[in-house]
């Protein structure tokens, strides 16, 4: 029976010297190679949707593979998908590196350049001991299958620009329409999202700091089911605790949500600490909110720079979100894309605190009227963003009928 390896390899010369070894292996079926963590994740999720018997025997995870770390990459592998053995293919072959990638759940470690004697090797048996795991593991293990999920960003420019009320409403939006939905607070020292939605938990995001493998059950323990049907995972009582959650810690609980929901919201807050810039390094859409006024313009552009400057994300791959929108005032979105480089968000958040006062101030802000204008923009907003699911006979006017719920505009994205 044939071995198959799918290399995940992000490196373009890379990618050719490891095809081309493995095409010539005796017995092996190279797959198509995959470019980073997400593909390799997805593509794995998608195999063992239908069967475990679809997935490959062996992965082999270059070094250079991004944007997660090569290790934490493996890591991630080996809790999901067991039953697939993975090679790391790494320029250090010190004893330190081989011991680690064994912790975090590596079969074999292959050195660079490769030579075909040891990729043969180590690639067989790697394929028997993924063999002998498949033959003896039960169809109900504990581990995560599911295609993974989309992970949005949402930070602020500074602080008091509605980071929070547009996470929240979006997750709300994401999960009235019937998609799966985490909302997690990444603000780990102020955030305000158990005070926005009334909720007292004693769980928070810090107790899965420390773990080292968050399976389903584990994670289930710490989240909170809202009566609205979002998965909330809070920020610490103590702000000081949230030093507890290193980037480390972050990139794998992004990566155990996204395994676990259709849809996960991330509110990361105005200040941008390790965890807050693993979260939007992974994200599928990065959003920053800010308001039209001078002062949070500057800031939103102060954090598009750092990000690029830091390697997080560059301008053209983040979103701004105008919030407290007029047509009375100076600074209107283009302007505000032309000074950020970024992109803008085709639906603006118009300004009205007063419709806002009361189920803020009460912590109900999952209460808002269906008629709110701020409402209705931001759940616009999250169909713009696709977070939303479109259901058949939505019709020409693209509204969905939520019941008490709400309903959500899918308003067409302007181009520019």
């Amino acid at each position: 029976m044939p071995t198959r390896i799918l290399p995940a390899v992000g490196d373009t010369d890379a990618v050719r010297s490891v095809t081309t070894l493995l095409s010539q292996l005796p017995d092996a079926e190279p797959v198509a190679p995959v470019v980073d963590s997400t593909q390799l994740v997805d593509t794995l999720a998608r195999l063992a949707a239908e069967s475990v018997d679809e997935l490959p025997e062996v992965v082999i995870v270059h070094e250079r593979i991004g944007p997660v770390p090569a290790l934490e990459l493996i890591r991630e592998v080996a809790l999901r998908f067991p039953a697939v053995g993975v090679i790391l293919v790494t320029s250090d072959a010190s004893p330190g590196l081989f011991q680690a990638a064994m912790d975090y759940g590596a079969r074999g470690l292959v050195a660079l350049p490769l030579s075909y004697e040891e990729l043969a090797s180590r690639v067989q048996a790697v394929a028997q001991w993924s063999t002998g795991v498949r033959r003896h593991l039960g169809a109900g293990g504990d581990v995560f299958t599911g295609v993974g999920g989309t992970v949005v960003t949402v930070s602020g420019a500074k602080g008091g620009v509605g980071t929070t009320l547009t996470a929240i409403q979006l997750a709300l939006a994401a999960q009235a329409s019937g998609r799966s939905t985490a909302l997690v607070d990444m603000d780990l020292q102020t955030g305000d999202v158990a005070s926005y939605l009334d909720v007292q938990f004693r769980r928070s995001v810090v107790d899965l700091a420390a773990i080292t493998d968050i399976s389903p059950r584990v994670l289930a323990d710490a989240v909170f089911r809202h009566d609205t049907g979002v998965a909330l995972l809070l920020a610490p009582a103590e702000g000081e605790r949230g030093e507890d959650v290193t980037d480390r810690a972050a990139r794998q609980i992004v990566s155990a949500l996204r395994s676990r929901y259709e849809v996960v919201v991330i509110d990361c807050g105005a200040q941008m600490g390790g965890a807050g810039a693993a979260a939007v390094e992974m994200a599928d859409r990065a959003l920053l909110v800010t308001t039209p006024d001078v002062v949070a313009v500057r800031g939103a552009k102060r954090a598009v720079r750092m990000w690029d400057r830091l390697q997080i994300r560059k301008a053209e791959e983040t979103t701004v979100v105008v919030n407290r929108h007029s047509r009375s005032t100076e600074i209107q979105p283009p302007l505000i894309q032309k000074i950020t480089g970024t992109a803008v968000a085709a639906t603006a958040v118009p300004a009205n605190f007063k419709e806002l006062q009361s189920v803020v101030d009460a912590g109900r802000i999952h209460e808002l009227e269906n008629k709110s204008a701020v409402k209705q923009a931001l759940w616009g907003l999250a169909a713009e963003l696709g977070l939303v699911k479109v259901p058949e006979g939505a019709g020409k006017t693209g509204r969905l009928r939520g019941g008490d719920r709400g309903s959500v505009s899918l308003r067409r994205r302007r181009e520019g």
